[in-house]
């Protein structure tokens, strides 16, 4: 696939490293030259100096056989502009753009095709919010990850003593909880994957992802360690987008505070929000967290733009009595490496970001994709279609397919029906199929097993 990248900042070039390592033609274009070609540099790609929404630079940039173009520049204004343009002169097929703004996401007929013809709308700020609110309503876990609308969930959670589970076998599941079905997609133990078998055991401090339908994952969990309290006092550190937008969602269910150290924008803050209290200070300063009673804090969010004050106060409000501490972190390889007994649950906002990206990108009718351990590994929720004789699924026992090396299926969404998946299950058309794949260098043999044969009408 072709692919034109606007902006290489985190998110570009995030998207860009994942899509090069999938043998798609990528370029780069950005206004700023080294910073482009030294991500050129590292990746290999057609780097082209210029702003993105102008007509010469995308037809530089090869606009006119383009298949998609892909608009994720710090400007709103930028992204649009360039998906009109890349729409009127090069017809390109496919135009996702980065806007955040909430006075432009608030009236969606301007992404109509008869006024900015808009494809897909990305907002990273939203999709990492939305993402930490799941974590927030589900105390203990590391991620949640929805599919099917909501109705299966991936969890991640890590194994504590006390869990009925641990030390045991994974094929005893069944018996300690008759009558819910969940399905263990993968353990990770000390970084490692382990492709979880029914003699497989579970161990203290195993990293484990389990499929479950929604109403069943707090019974899931509590097999795995003892169930977290739910939280009700939140301190967010820093009201940037993320942090402000958290707070706007959590303001009528939580007690949130939100600290910030610059006083213009903490008044601004206030005056937006209804219920949160806003501070002026340094999130790092212990006599601010002590004298805000962080000793009786539920959750302590760090969620500034620089990821050294994010770990350090994250740290410090642990150390200090906090009951978990988040921390984003934008150098995604900084995260497994603070995600530790001092910081409870580390965040990378372009991970997060990307898998709503390449939902888009993947080939075959995926409606939802999930980047997990850094890139590394991905959770996918492909749709089945085609009969038994165009389709290497439908119509097969999940044991009849060739699944490539180290990637198993979790689940099937038939209707509102959660069925987890087992040998014997039939895959039917129109089925949402749930995978994951530990090893995202098989991705391409995926998407052929859910491409329908050219002959199928």
């Amino acid at each position: 696939m072709k692919i034109i990248i606007l902006g290489a900042g985190q998110v570009g070039s995030s998207v860009a490293a994942t899509l090069v390592s999938e043998a798609n033609d990528i370029t780069i274009v950005d206004t700023e030259a080294q910073r482009a070609r030294e991500l050129q540099d590292r990746l290999d790609v057609r780097v082209v100096i210029g702003q993105g929404s102008h007509p010469d630079v995308l037809e530089r940039a090869g606009a006119e056989d383009a298949d998609m173009i892909l608009a994720v520049t710090n400007s709103d204004e930028t992204n649009m502009i360039a998906c009109q343009v890349a729409y009127t002169l090069f017809h390109t097929p496919t135009k996702i753009a980065r806007v955040r703004d909430r006075s432009y996401l608030a009236k969606p007929q301007l992404f109509a095709q008869e006024a900015l013809p808009i494809d897909v709308l990305i907002s990273p700020e939203q999709v990492v919010t939305d993402y930490i609110q799941r974590i927030i309503e589900l105390p203990g876990a590391l991620q949640v990850l929805d599919f099917a609308n909501g109705r299966v969930r991936l969890v991640a959670v890590r194994a504590y003593h006390g869990g009925p589970l641990v030390g045991h076998e994974l094929r005893t599941l069944r018996q300690h909880m008759p009558g819910i079905q969940t399905w263990v997609a993968a353990i990770y133990r000390r970084g490692k994957a382990i492709v979880p078998k029914g003699d497989t055991v579970i161990e203290v401090d195993d990293e484990v992802f389990f499929i479950a339908a929604r109403k069943n994952i707090r019974a899931v969990m509590a097999e795995l360690r003892r169930l977290d309290k739910p939280y009700k006092r939140v301190i967010i550190a820093g009201g940037g987008n993320i942090g402000r937008r958290l707070a706007r969602a959590l303001e009528h269910n939580y007690q949130v505070k939100i600290i910030d150290h610059n006083l213009q924008h903490a008044r601004e803050i206030s005056a937006d929000l209804e219920k949160t209290i806003v501070l002026h200070g340094n999130a790092a300063d212990a006599s601010l967290l002590l004298e805000e009673n962080i000793e009786n804090t539920d959750l302590f969010c760090a969620m500034t733009n620089d990821d050294e004050a994010n770990i350090l106060s994250a740290m410090l409000a642990k150390r200090l009595g906090a009951r978990k501490v988040l921390a984003i972190i934008n150098r995604s390889e900084y995260v497994d490496l603070v995600q530790t007994d001092l910081v409870d649950i580390a965040i990378s906002p372009q991970q997060v970001t990307i898998g709503s990206l390449l939902a888009h990108v993947r080939r075959g009718d995926v409606a939802m994709v999930h980047s997990l351990r850094r890139g590394a590994a991905e959770a996918i929720e492909a749709i089945a279609h085609g009969d038994r004789r165009s389709s290497k699924v439908v119509g097969r026992r999940i044991d009849e397919i060739k699944l490539p090396e180290g990637t198993t299926i979790g689940a099937i969404v038939r209707g509102n029906e959660v069925l987890i998946a087992h040998g014997d299950l039939v895959i039917e058309a129109e089925d949402h199929v749930i995978l994951f794949v530990v090893d995202k260098k098989r991705i391409v043999e995926v998407e052929r097993l859910f491409q329908v044969d050219v002959t199928f009408i």
